[in-house]
């Protein structure tokens, strides 16, 4: 077995932000112990690059893709971390390399005392989803197979999103693929965090669409963020994917069905933003209005489906229903503190510097409302992404005003702007504050400059094209692995300097190591 050169470098040390001279006076002021002063640029996209991390952290790597699984499924070539091995080909850096599988977002949990970190992998012949054993010190037994299979024993498509349902006491999957593929799949495990049977069942009522993003609300309701990407107009995009809620008849049992609603923004005149209105004219002013810091815009939930058995389009039932079309959203959560009365979700944007389009940067939405279940709302720009910062994915809060938030700006844009991607924070202020107090979105504090490892560079200058190039950000979570409702993201304030809750991202494409991020005087 090959193994990588991050994972022969950094196997379960640390990579320290120390090595960089000199930092960025820019900074976010601590806040019970967390600070982070900023990485003054991000890595270039030349040859192979360290991880570059604000000097309050450190980070140590907890899985890697030539791991082997403990329990493999040998005959559909599921035998590692971060690779498909069905063709027999090697594991790294060869012109017919074994499949990248590239694990994606976190979900950390507690059992009886044991601690893991479940995923599901993004690409690949198949979709599954594995458990990082993090109280194993042997690497050769810490990764194990929870799924590659539904309930008749068929492939199930690769997932992107993941979060943990208290209430069914599953990991939700999502499938970020247009319909019939995309969809939500659930995961049943036992009380001690094993699968109980291994099978991912396809819940028919969300619906089929490019879904990445998961969460649940304390009412047992699954929002959900799309991305599918979108047809291309002045070097951008159309915006063609929708933010959904899914309202369960019976929040222990998502297969009962229930409204799967899409969310619809007005006008300042009160009429709908719709589809055929943005996709026919994308510089549509209300786009530039939506991304000007100071306003918003009111919001209502329109239904675009109900039922329980047979599978549907939710991205072509949303709009015909009316609902608004974004510009690829991407990822969301709850701000802790509100009751789940705020939600934060990004907007990739264009990720090309050739695009004249307006929002074409993205970023970060809130959404308020009265009550998680409420049907009406207000929608408004949370932080502004801009050239240099843009492709916002991932999201994760710190603590009840540190929103951390990653790029996943893409091949092309990396070049574009000679690159790499980065993780940032943004300091949101109070909850009741909009703005600042000057009037314009938060600052972006750079705390990790992503390098590129040895197996991502060889991808990027030729390896084979079923792998990606360049590394990734993703993944990024904070959490204190309670399993029960009241654990629920956005339930508590996170404190990521106290022993209890941990930080955690993954380093997608090339060698595919997933990191813990300890914060100061924390873990």
């Amino acid at each position: 077995m090959t193994t990588p050169l991050l994972a022969r470098a950094g196997l379960v040390g640390a990579l320290v932000a120390g090595a960089v001279a000199g930092v960025t006076s820019m900074s976010a002021e601590a806040r019970d112990g967390f600070s982070v002063v900023g990485v003054p640029a991000a890595n270039p996209r030349t040859g192979i690059e360290n991880n570059v991390l604000t000097p309050s952290a450190t980070q140590a790597s907890v899985a890697w893709g030539s791991l082997p699984l403990t329990n493999p499924d040998t005959a559909n070539g599921v035998t590692h971390y971060g690779y498909n091995t069905l063709d027999g080909a090697p594991l790294t850096q060869s012109s017919d390399e074994a499949h990248k599988t590239e694990p994606d977002k976190n979900v950390y949990l507690t059992f009886g005392g044991h601690h893991y970190l479940y995923q599901g992998h993004e690409i690949g012949p198949r979709g599954y989803v594995t458990r990082i054993d993090l109280d194993q010190t042997d690497p050769a037994r810490r990764v194990t197979l929870i799924s590659d299979k539904d309930p008749q024993g068929n492939a199930y498509p690769t997932i992107d999103g993941i979060t943990w349902d208290p209430f069914t006491h599953q990991l939700l999957l999502t499938a970020e693929a247009k319909s019939p593929t995309g969809g939500v799949f659930g995961v049943s495990l036992e009380a001690n965090g094993d699968a109980v049977d291994g099978s991912a069942v396809r819940l028919n009522a969300l619906g089929s669409g490019g879904y990445e993003g998961v969460q649940n609300d304390k009412d047992g309701n699954t929002w959900l963020v799309e991305d599918i990407g979108g047809a291309g107009a002045s070097g951008g995009k159309l915006p063609n994917s929708y933010v959904y809620r899914f309202v369960p008849t019976d929040r222990t049992d998502l297969t009962k069905g229930g409204a799967l609603q899409a969310l619809q923004i007005r006008r300042k005149d009160g009429s709908p933003v719709t589809a055929e209105q943005l996709q026919s004219n994308p510089s549509d002013s209300f786009i530039t209005d939506l991304h000007t810091y100071g306003t918003s815009f009111s919001t209502k939930w329109v239904t675009v489906h109900t039922g329980t058995t047979e599978a549907f389009d939710a991205t072509a039932a949303a709009k015909a229903a009316g609902a608004t079309p974004m510009k690829r959203p991407e990822n969301g959560v709850f701000r802790p503190g509100t009751d789940f009365r705020e939600f934060y979700f990004t907007e990739t944007g264009d990720t090309s510097t050739s695009s004249t389009l307006p929002g074409a940067w993205g970023g970060v939405f809130r959404l308020s409302q009265a009550d998680p279940s409420a049907d009406t709302g207000r929608i408004s720009i949370a932080a502004l992404g801009d050239k240099a910062h843009t492709g916002y994915d991932n999201i994760a809060f710190a603590t009840d005003e540190d929103l951390l938030v990653v790029e996943d700006a893409g091949d092309t844009l990396q070049q574009q702007r000679n690159a790499l991607d980065s993780g940032y924070l943004f300091r949101l202020g109070s909850r009741d504050a909009a703005a600042d107090g000057r009037g314009r979105a938060p600052e972006p504090v750079r705390w990790l400059a992503e390098g590129r490892d040895a197996s991502a560079t060889f991808d990027a200058m030729g390896g084979p094209a079923y792998n990606d190039g360049d590394n990734e950000i993703t993944g990024i979570h904070v959490s204190d692995g309670d399993p029960t409702t009241a654990g629920l993201l956005g339930a508590k304030v996170p404190n990521p300097t106290s022993d209890s809750w941990r930080t955690f991202w993954t380093q997608q494409h090339g060698d595919n190591a997933t990191w813990e991020i300890h914060w100061g005087s924390g873990r």
